[in-house]
């Protein structure tokens, strides 16, 4: 049963949802995480097609491959998509001592790695133009505010913006840059914390309960809950606390459209709540995945992002092939043991049908 029809009960969790749907042309209230290197277009043409909203987590994607990915997805679906780019820190303060010092560390788990030269990041600024001129419904940004000229020309062209919020002040910030909705990441929520500063991200950990009432009082736009929602539970609490829609990540990492490593599959069908962890091992920059040995290990600090990441690669990439988990980058929210594994399709439509149960 579609959201339109549900919403003519009125309650205010089915009319918020309603409104959402009907601006963005969706089926459900029910986004795909852009989660960067998890997101192939068969992922996210799944999910559209199963009535929710598509996702590109283009962080490393290059210009070229934005334009590849959008026509890749729109071969298997007319759907809504959105397209995430992180903004961009300062250039990382290099440290020769604390880069060798972790090299000499991970070379304990695989191929010791070189310190990384050049740039380690594709531009972002061509990555900008890019994903504007692939149309997708909506552009979004983690860990900042884009600037006012890549708001001008999306808007423009009738893009919308999303941007992930972990605090109140961060919100507003959007909000007055232009943001159309701000995407509320609780901290239970895997992959990357939001934070606009990220020496703040580890005090920044407010948890979903909390954070999506704060921000459906306090702000004028919707808000979009992420963070622990991976069954229609979670979805119908996070529309019952405010949130006009959700965004899901780890729930759909065990989809077939994933192709995802079959260990870390099977690491996020077993994991505890408590078996996450939050950590700067795999990029520099604070994330939750699922605890292993690299990520226990008594490790020197890490580098800066993105240098972290670039000297973790060869190591994720040998242990990736060796099947490896103990010194794999595995991603994953503290709701990971109830990700599926079904299409995506099937698994969106199911779970707005067991949530719409659930609500008045």
């Amino acid at each position: 049963m579609t959201i339109a029809t549900q919403a003519r009960k009125a309650s205010p969790q089915r009319m918020r949802a309603a409104a959402f749907c009907e601006r963005y042309g969706l089926a459900v209230p029910i986004l795909l995480a852009p989660m960067a290197g998890s997101t192939p277009p068969a992922l996210a043409a799944a999910v559209a097609n199963g009535g929710g909203m598509g996702a590109l987590g283009a962080l490393n994607t290059q210009p070229e491959g934005i334009a590849e990915w959008a026509s890749a997805f729109r071969a298997r679906s007319n759907g809504a998509f959105q397209a995430n780019l992180w903004i961009p820190d300062p250039p990382p303060v290099r440290d020769a001592a604390r880069e060798a010092a972790m090299a000499e560390f991970l070379g304990r788990f695989g191929p010791r790695p070189a310190v990384p030269e050049g740039p380690l990041l594709p531009d972002f600024a061509a990555q900008c133009r890019a994903i504007i001129e692939a149309g997708p419904a909506v552009i979004s940004s983690i860990m900042g505010v884009f600037p006012p000229d890549v708001v001008a020309a999306a808007k423009a062209r009738g893009i919308a913006w999303f941007a992930c919020a972990t605090t109140l002040a961060e919100a507003r910030e959007a909000v007055a840059a232009g943001a159309d909705a701000i995407v509320a990441q609780g901290s239970e929520a895997g992959g990357h914390r939001g934070a606009f500063d990220q020496a703040a991200a580890d005090t920044q950990q407010t948890g979903s309960l909390a954070l999506i009432p704060r921000f459906a009082d306090a702000l004028d736009v919707p808000v979009i809950a992420t963070g622990g929602i991976g069954d229609a539970r979670g979805i119908a609490a996070a529309l019952t606390l405010g949130a006009s829609a959700v965004q899901i990540g780890t729930g759909y990492l065990r989809c077939p459209e994933a192709g995802l490593h079959p260990a870390w599959s099977a690491a996020i069908a077993d994991a505890e709540p408590e078996g996450t962890a939050l950590t700067r091992m795999f990029s520099g920059r604070l994330g939750r995945g699922i605890a292993n040995a690299v990520t226990r290990a008594d490790a020197p600090p890490a580098a800066a992002y993105p240098v972290q990441r670039a000297l973790f690669a060869p190591v994720r990439a040998a242990a990736e092939k060796a099947g490896n988990a103990d010194a794999m980058q595995m991603w994953a929210g503290q709701a990971a043991r109830l990700a599926a594994a079904e299409p995506a399709g099937a698994l969106t439509a199911r779970l707005w049908d067991e949530a719409q149960a659930l609500l008045p």
